[in-house]
């Protein structure tokens, strides 16, 4: 059999392009769709990690029917399983991805790229497409008409968040900060990250050449919100000046829709009163300006009453 030049060429690509990212697949009771996702990402052509969080329906069984590589958690870690896959990986780069999500194959090496050529730059934000009709998200949207100005040699927009499950991350920043804090569980868990990067001179960018599509399995969202609630309070707390993060509070209590929702979430924040005044520690001025300007916008853009409490981007 004679190997053309093409094939040689094709082949030391495909090797380059899986030593430098490793795709992250965080899943949970996600059987019924989980062999679309997986058929997706392999066609990516680079190593793929699932951490399942304790799924208890056949996921598990799936994953290494289809070949992907699983760590099995005994219990349910929330975001903080993606820790683990951090952890694990051995490239330099980690894409996370939902179960219900996937990159497209350009848009993961202009992320990969664009990561090696900007040393400070940790996270590379995709612009996430909904479903059949690829709708964009709105939170995408939002994304591409950040107000904020950073170093001009950076690509993209400027970023203070962003969706945990459609970014290509630098491994080494990420495990510096300590990944995802576990306390947090789920649900707007992207701010509690983000401020830990952000404080230690990490860019964060959203990068719309970067495509990735995102299939919404709606399970158990309604049931999750609270935390969202908890989580973005507490950052707040944690970590903004006592009249910013009082300001936030009050406009999360305005804007959540659900009183028992509301509720919920800020008796999980009272709980956790004594961690977080351990713990806190108020950001430089820079980056509270910064955030400030998004709040603004927010408010400006959010009637009572909205659907998702949480973050600014």
């Amino acid at each position: 059999m004679t190997t053309t030049g093409d094939q040689v060429s094709r082949g030391g690509e495909e090797e380059r392009r899986a030593g430098r990212v490793t795709v992250v697949l965080l899943t949970y009771n996600c059987a019924r769709w989980i062999e679309r996702t997986v058929r997706h990402l392999k066609a990516l052509g680079v190593p793929i990690l699932a951490v399942d969080n304790a799924s208890d329906d056949n996921t598990v069984a799936l994953l290494h029917r289809n070949g992907v590589r699983v760590i099995e958690l005994p219990a349910n870690r929330g975001a903080a399983g993606r820790n683990v896959g951090a952890e694990a990986a051995d490239t330099p780069y980690v894409a996370f991805c939902d179960d219900d999500g996937w990159f497209e194959r350009d848009g993961l090496d202009h992320a990969v790229d664009l990561l090696e050529q900007h040393p400070r730059l940790a996270v590379v934000n995709a612009r996430i497409l909904v479903n059949d009709e690829q709708r964009l998200d709105p939170i995408s949207r939002e994304m591409a008409s950040s107000p904020l100005r950073g170093d001009p040699r950076l690509p993209g927009t400027v970023l203070l968040g962003f969706m945990a499950g459609a970014v290509v991350v630098r491994r080494a920043a990420f495990l510096e900060v300590g990944g995802y804090d576990p306390r947090f569980f789920i649900g707007g868990e992207e701010e509690t990250l983000a401020v830990p990067l952000l404080r230690n001179g990490w860019q964060l960018r959203y990068v719309p050449e970067v495509v990735a599509h995102h299939y919404p399995s709606g399970a158990n969202a309604a049931g999750i919100r609270h935390l969202g609630v908890r989580n973005t309070v507490t950052n707040a707390w944690l970590h903004r000046p006592a009249r910013r993060a009082l300001s936030w509070t009050i406009f999360i209590a305005r804007t959540t829709r659900s009183r028992r929702t509301l509720l919920r979430g800020l008796v999980m924040v009272l709980l956790d009163l004594p961690w977080i005044v351990r713990e806190r520690s108020v950001m430089p001025d820079d980056l509270d300006r910064a955030l400030a300007i998004l709040e603004r916008r927010r408010r400006a853009a959010t009637p009572s009453r909205s659907r998702r409490p949480g973050a600014v981007w």
